[in-house]
């Protein structure tokens, strides 16, 4: 026997927990549902962390199923005590953050942190204030492309809490878990541990007023994405790929992830890197070596925006390792599609944002010299 997501819901629905009157399902406690043919998967996040709570809610929800369904169906429930999901007390701690972007891809070595730290850096240049959460808990490679590795934040009193203080350059301030562990040492956690980190470095930092904070998040769909994703509140998305076929699968899965009922964040664009390889001494030449368009067409396939195109550039790379991003180089054709790029980018992120006020939009409209207002 197998039954579908729609009846697992309606069963949820039918189970309070909190004395508010609300479901487990409105309630948005449900933070995930897989069904397997007959077999049912259930995350639960608990307001209250007694095992006598817990056991209550498993054995409520079980013993439901059974009714519906003669003990036919077999039910796992994985309860959690929430202690960091989103409340408007955790939200108003990073209200001075207009927008939170995460940047992500579905395959790693596609470029996702040095599109991330050039976008960051083009927006600064143009006089947003911007931001980095490094993500990237089991490679974190933004400190190195900014010139910081070996930094340690130092802790401040900030509205009279004590809180971590980003570590700034290039006019970008970044965070990461790179800062707090040495150079050669693998970070070798679980998935509660790293998200309960980042979590931290997000909610306990001194950020200030940030016109855009971008987070980069590791390659891949995970643990770590839907606890991200479900835990800070995004303005939006952006999937990084190159055009060959291997790193489109990945991207598709990606776009999918963000698009499920349970995290449904609004996807910003596609941008396409290391799309062509125009030599110094041919600079009529293009050469395709992953394919052509790829990342186009398939952000057409998906109905999501085309952000742009990135050149595959010997100095982007150069520039990355030396810490010293590419978009502050003069007068580039780098410099010039990663400028077309980032005004696309916050066209779109002012499209949905709708609680920035419109003296804001203009502002920001102005430094970017974007037509988000029309």
């Amino acid at each position: 026997m197998s039954i579908d997501k729609k009846d697992v819901e309606e069963i949820l629905k039918a189970i309070t927990t909190n004395g508010d009157g609300k479901s487990l399902y409105d309630g948005n406690l449900i933070s995930n549902i897989m069904v397997f043919g007959d077999q049912v998967d259930i995350d639960v996040l608990m307001k209250n962390p007694t095992l006598q709570a817990k056991k209550q809610v498993q054995d409520s929800i079980v013993k439901l199923f059974n009714e519906k369904f003669n003990s036919k169906i077999k039910v796992k429930v994985n309860t959690k005590y929430d202690n960091n999901s989103i409340t408007p007390d955790s939200v108003a701690k990073i209200k001075g953050i207009d927008s939170i972007v995460a940047i992500s891809s579905g395959k790693g070595g596609v470029g996702k942190s040095t599109v991330t730290a050039n976008l960051a850096v083009t927006l600064a240049e143009m006089g947003c204030k911007v931001g980095i959460l490094d993500a990237d808990i089991y490679g974190p490679s933004i400190p190195a492309m900014f010139d910081l590795e070996g930094e340690r934040p130092l802790s401040v009193k900030y509205n009279g809490e004590s809180k971590i203080k980003p570590v700034e350059n290039y006019g970008v301030k970044v965070l990461s878990i790179g800062f707090f562990t040495k150079p050669d040492q693998a970070v070798i956690w679980r998935g509660p541990m790293a998200s309960k980190a980042l979590k931290q470095m997000i909610f306990d930092s001194a950020w200030g007023e940030l016109d855009f904070l971008f987070v980069d998040l590791p390659p891949g769909t995970g643990d770590i994405h839907l606890s991200i994703v479900q835990s800070i509140p995004l303005n939006g998305a952006v999937v990084v790929s190159t055009p060959q076929n291997i790193a489109l699968a990945d991207a598709r899965k990606g776009i999918s992830m963000f698009r499920k009922e349970n995290i449904n964040v609004p996807l910003l664009g596609i941008i396409e890197n290391m799309s062509f390889f125009t030599p110094e001494e041919l600079p009529d030449n293009k050469y395709y070596i992953f394919g052509r368009q790829g990342a186009k067409n398939l952000s057409e396939d998906k109905n999501v925006p085309f952000l742009g195109e990135l050149p595959l550039v010997q100095s982007i790379r150069e520039a990355s390792d030396i810490g010293r991003p590419a978009a502050l180089q003069e007068n580039t054709v780098v410099k010039d599609h990663l400028t077309k790029i980032t005004q696309k980018l916050v066209e779109e992120i002012i499209k949905r944002n709708t609680n920035l006020p419109p003296t804001k939009i203009v502002e920001i409209t102005n430094m970017v010299g974007c037509s988000a207002v029309k």
